[in-house]
């Protein structure tokens, strides 16, 4: 059944349907891939990108025709770190109302994070996810455990989660303490050739607070959460990382520290990734005035010189992607004393809005940056098959108006949630339209 949300609408995908053909007209096909970047026509035929030209091809009648002109023809954005909720909190969310924000904010793909309850880490949970997913309007990867109920305690069964199908593992939202367990892990990945996603935070550090710690955080009177609290467990990792010889990929880099110890880090060969934010890219700690609940959110916005610098690592091909983190919560759960709420913002519908207005309309990243960062390298670094549109490739397809002006208002997500940072945000640019396996998920009216 079709849905609609204001002026969007979201058609249910069924795999099982044979689709339509497709061809998209007069559209600026971006593949960093490729190094494509020019006015091509994209044929689509079985759910597969079946040619691209400079002049129109020969069709017959049953082709669906869609002149794109005007807009961005990209290979479909993946989004590697998304709470998904489900199972244990379908109240915040569902694999259901969180894959149609994906593919409403122009992603065909999501990473979910196990942090769920119970958490994912054993096969049957794992399955769970990927059979919740089937019919859903992108595609679902998931992501494994590190540690049984990511207690910090005992490795979860890594083999047998990614022989189910998860393509990394993690204890996000909770750093693995232990040294020694943590070296385990990462030995332990090298036999999968999976990436290790680590959130960095020493608690004995960060000590329950609930912002930067900082000038800001001393005039609201809120208990914060130092720099180094992130910087001391990203140096541990890179570290263990260069000792074992194991992939690590560092989750949403907030602070100048962490960039500069990854840089610094990859100089030396590391296997290290990164990712940081839009929220870390565009707000600040004394955004967080007066009490915003909905600007808290773990690691916390940061400092001016903070964020210039992650902007910076993004530049120079330090951070490598962009995700969001999209971390739903009920009201009643950020509704409260700034104390009190829970960490964690959503941004799957406004990531694309975000990254345009702020990066690539002021030129800090070129369109193609923007795919390899939102689309290439995520998918490069999970080793799924997606980030092109090369022929013969599956036809996930996001199509952006760049020009588009839009104002935020989280009424009219398709998430369950509102917690947006953006509220109110005036932004330029979104995904007109998403096309799963040569299906048309999402599109906007007009």
């Amino acid at each position: 059944m079709v849905k609609k949300h204001g002026s969007t609408v979201y058609y249910p995908f069924n795999g099982s349907k044979k689709a339509q053909p497709i061809l998209l007209i007069n559209g600026r096909l971006i593949d960093p891939v490729n190094n494509l970047d020019g006015i091509y026509h994209l044929l689509i035929e079985d759910g597969k990108i079946k040619s691209i030209s400079e002049q129109i091809p020969a069709f017959s009648s049953d082709i669906q025709t869609i002149d794109v002109r005007n807009k961005w023809v990209v290979p479909g954005l993946m989004d590697m770190h998304v709470h998904l909720r489900e199972p244990g909190r379908e109240d915040k969310e569902t694999i259901a109302t969180g894959t149609q924000a994906a593919a409403a904010g122009g992603f065909t793909s999501v990473a979910c994070m196990p942090n769920t309850t119970p958490a994912l880490d054993e096969e049957s949970k794992i399955r769970y996810v990927i059979q919740h997913g089937e019919d859903c309007p992108c595609r679902i990867y998931p992501i494994g455990a590190i540690t049984k109920g990511l207690e910090g305690e005992e490795l979860a069964p890594m083999g047998e989660m990614v022989k189910t199908g998860a393509k990394a593992v993690s204890d996000d939202g909770k750093s693995v303490a232990k040294p020694n367990l943590m070296r385990n892990a990462l030995n332990y990945s090298k036999s999968f050739n999976i990436p290790v996603i680590c959130h960095c935070e020493d608690t004995a550090l960060s000590q329950k607070g609930h912002m930067n710690e900082g000038i800001v955080s001393t005039r609201l009177g809120i208990r914060g959460i130092p720099a180094i609290a992130e910087e001391i467990i990203v140096a541990r990792d890179l570290l263990l990382a260069e000792y074992t010889g194991a992939r690590v990929h560092i989750a949403h880099v907030s602070t100048a520290g962490s960039v500069r110890l990854i840089r610094d880090a990859k100089s030396r060969g590391v296997k290290v990734t990164s990712e940081t934010c839009p929220h870390y890219v565009t707000l600040i700690d004394e955004d967080v005035g007066p009490y915003d609940t909905n600007k808290k959110m773990n690691p916390p916005l940061r400092t001016a010189k903070d964020r210039d610098a992650v902007i910076a690592g993004l530049v120079d091909g330090t951070i490598d992607v962009i995700a969001s983190d999209h971390a739903p919560h009920v009201s009643e759960e950020k509704d409260v004393e700034f104390d009190a709420a829970a960490f964690g913002v959503i941004g799957l519908e406004t990531s694309v809005g975000i990254v345009m207005t702020y990066l690539v309309a002021k030129g800090i990243l070129s369109p193609s940056d923007m795919i390899r960062k939102m689309s290439v390298e995520p998918n490069r670094i999970m080793g799924t098959a997606g980030g092109t549109l090369s022929t013969g490739a599956i036809a996930d397809i996001t199509i952006i108006d760049p020009e588009a002006n839009w104002v935020v208002n989280p009424q009219h997500f398709f998430s369950k949630s509102r917690n947006t940072a953006f509220n109110g945000f005036s932004l330029k640019g979104y995904a007109w339209m998403t096309i799963l396996g040569g299906q048309i998920v999402f599109r906007r009216e007009g």
